[in-house]
Formats: C-alpha cells, sequence, structure tokens
C-alpha cells in the first residue's frame, strides 16, 4: 500500500465515508461491520434503508467472510473476478443486520477490477461501496464530480476515475435458478 492510502484506511477505521474509483464507476465506501457508516452511506446518497449495499473486497477469500458462494458461482468467478459482476447470495454467518439484506439471507458480493480499489480492499478489508451520487442522478465517474455531488459527507477521495460507463452485471444466485436483476457488461452463462 502506498502512503496515499493511508488517509483512506485511517478515515474508514474510524467510522468514515472514502470516495475509491472501481472497475465501474467512482464509487463511495465504508466499513460495513461499523453500523454507523453503512447508515452515513445511506444519508449521504438519500438512498433507502431497503436497498441493500453490495460489499466488494479484494479477493475471493475476503468475499467467503461475507457471503457463501457455491461450486457454480466459483467457477463463474473465477473467470470474471475480478471484475464488473456482482453476485447476489446467502449471508454468511455472523453478520450483522445492517449488512446486505437479513430478511432474505442474502447479501451482494464483487471484486472489482481496478487497481486503486484492489489495494484500498487489501488494506482496509471488505467494504460497503455503492456509487458516489445521490439517489437519481448520474453516477459520478471520478473525484471531481462525486466531490461536487457529495462535498464533505466523505472525508478522504481518492483521485481517480470509474473504468467505464456501465455499472455492474448483478445476478441472484439465492433461488433454485440464477436470476439476472441487472444486466450489465458480464454476461451469466446459460442467460
Amino acid at each position: 500500500m502506498t502512503a496515499s492510502f493511508d488517509p483512506a484506511v485511517a478515515a474508514l477505521r474510524v467510522g468514515w465515508i472514502v470516495g475509491v474509483p472501481t472497475d465501474t464507476v467512482y464509487g463511495i465506501a465504508a466499513d460495513p461491520f461499523c453500523e454507523a457508516a453503512v447508515e452515513a452511506l445511506f444519508v449521504a446518497k438519500g438512498r433507502s434503508a431497503v436497498k441493500p449495499i453490495p460489499i466488494l473486497g479484494a479477493d475471493q477469500e475476503q468475499i467467503m467472510s461475507i457471503g457463501m458462494l457455491d461450486e457454480e458461482a466459483r467457477a463463474v468467478v473465477a473467470v470474471h473476478w475480478p471484475g464488473a459482476l456482482t453476485l447476489v447470495v446467502p449471508r454468511a454467518d455472523g453478520l450483522p443486520d445492517w449488512v446486505g439484506d437479513p430478511a432474505a439471507g442474502s447479501v451482494g458480493v464483487r471484486v472489482p477490477d481496478h487497481p486503486a480499489a484492489l489495494a484500498l480492499l487489501a488494506a482496509a478489508g471488505p467494504l460497503a461501496v455503492t456509487s458516489a451520487n445521490r439517489s437519481g442522478e448520474a453516477a459520478a465517474g471520478d473525484h471531481h464530480a462525486a466531490r461536487a455531488s457529495l462535498g464533505d459527507a466523505v472525508a478522504v477521495y481518492i483521485e481517480g476515475s470509474g473504468g467505464g460507463d456501465a455499472a455492474s452485471t448483478v445476478v441472484d444466485l439465492t433461488g433454485p435458478n440464477p436470476r439476472i436483476l441487472r444486466p450489465g457488461p458480464i454476461e451469466w452463462p446459460g442467460a
């Protein structure tokens, strides 16, 4: 980790929001195990608490501490992670109620393909990450647009831009058959 990530990691450790570029859009991140930090993400975006925030990890090992990947999911992520594929999977045991959707027993998980995001995740651990914009507005493409939209609601903005124009493909794996919730750049096998 370079010194430039130290302020972001320190901010996350005290429950603040951090801006971070990802392979899709510029995002905002918080420690998913800090309830106040996750609430701050919802407030900053003006987002309904009934729409869970996905968890990003640096690798499959970090993701397995958050959600359960069956054999089929592990085979697909071996090809598409890191990348723009978000999976909704059963929650791992022991997660706090504010992570994912405890009523459905699910959580969205992803490993992004962006060096800054991966470096931050490797240093800080899995993070709750959502696009850096107020709900209903266009997603921020870079740290300048994120700052213009969210201002001081975000403690640290890591410089950079998101790597694409499209949000990730979202596939729900909690039922008997995979269900595409949001089409995106990754095609699910057989869909």
